[in-house]
């Protein structure tokens, strides 16, 4: 197995402090602006980065890329990868690995108008995640530890949990 990169883990660990001595800095804003590229597919800009994203063929999208449900399975598994990643690090686990598979439950029935979302919710309505860690030198218990800490801190795992408020305004 190839060695896997490293992150800044001092970087972070300035981060670290720094909201440690002031927690107010600690409440930050996240930004993406998104746009219609014709058909189903639009594209999400996020910071420098531009992220495609498409109806599968049977939505009656052309498959050019991942549907908005499925990057969100994508961004919880790389927020859980990203958990685990740094939370070890700091714990002095060494990883070898961490491969994540998710898959949650939709029903279509709301969102295609068949029913109203009081009948069938248009979201997931459950989310599951498997976690493989390869971590040859960690104990059982402290994997499990681990574990515990990353499902309990995770951004993304919180917005998937938690109602959050959500303001939609359209613009004149």
């Amino acid at each position: 197995m190839t060695t896997k990169e490293t992150f800044n883990q001092a970087r972070l660990g300035g981060l670290i402090e720094a909201i440690r001595q002031k927690p107010e800095s600690g409440r930050t804003v996240w930004r993406a602006s998104t746009a219609w590229q014709g058909g189903f597919r639009s594209e999400a800009k996020i910071r420098d980065f531009t992220l495609s994203m498409d109806e599968p063929d049977a939505l009656g999208g052309t498959n050019t890329g991942p549907n908005m449900v499925e990057v969100v399975l994508g961004a919880y598994g790389c927020c859980l990868t990203t958990g685990y990643v740094a939370n070890a690090a700091l714990r002095g686990i060494k990883l070898e690995d961490v491969r994540i598979d998710l898959e949650g439950d939709l029903d279509l029935n709301a969102f295609l108008g068949l029913q109203s979302p009081d009948q069938c919710w248009p979201g997931y309505t459950s989310v599951r995640a498997k976690v493989t860690l390869v971590a040859p030198n960690a104990t059982p218990e402290e994997l499990e530890t681990l574990h515990q800490t990353v499902i309990r801190t995770s951004p993304v795992g919180s917005i998937l949990e938690r109602p959050i408020q959500v303001a939609v305004d359209r613009a004149e």
